[in-house]
């Protein structure tokens, strides 16, 4: 997984091919949420709040990178939309979400669908999962990652 390569659009609207173990190497840690969809309510609320708490982020030495199945397109006007500064890494292909666990069956009012769990993760810098919040809700989730991490 480490080695497996996706395209990340940076914050400035970039895009770079780069191994995942590269992406991990920016800080000794990274916060890696992954979230439904552009362009969605709720997920352009947590990289919203993301982005407005990257700074206390990063004086942690933590970055933080989005992963959904979007297109580097839908990235690029996602980021300049909503002047976003986090990264967000494209992966249509489902590789990373799979590898994360975070495609499952989800229960929707009744209706079974098979879709993405909002999940976060903390990992070091070689991809090991240090801390994981899984099935989070967009509101505050970024505030409430930042505030368990204050003591770490």
């Amino acid at each position: 997984m480490l080695d497996q390569t996706y395209d990340i659009v940076r914050s400035d609207g970039r895009v770079e091919t780069r191994a995942f173990r590269d992406i991990l190497s920016k800080y000794p840690r990274t916060i890696l949420y992954f979230y439904i969809r552009d362009n969605t309510p709720g997920c352009t609320l947590e990289t919203e709040d993301f982005t407005r708490l990257l700074s206390e982020f990063q004086t942690r030495d933590i970055a933080v990178v989005g992963v959904s199945r979007d297109s580097v397109e839908s990235h690029q006007h996602c980021i300049q939309k909503y002047m976003l500064g986090v990264d967000l890494i494209s992966d249509p292909g489902e590789v990373l979400h799979h590898a994360f666990g975070v495609i499952a069956e989800k229960n929707n009012y009744g209706k079974i669908s098979v879709g993405v769990v909002r999940s976060t993760f903390l990992l070091d810098s070689e991809g090991e999962i240090l801390r994981e919040w899984r099935g989070v809700k967009a509101t505050s989730h970024a505030d409430r990652v930042l505030h368990a991490l204050k003591n770490t």
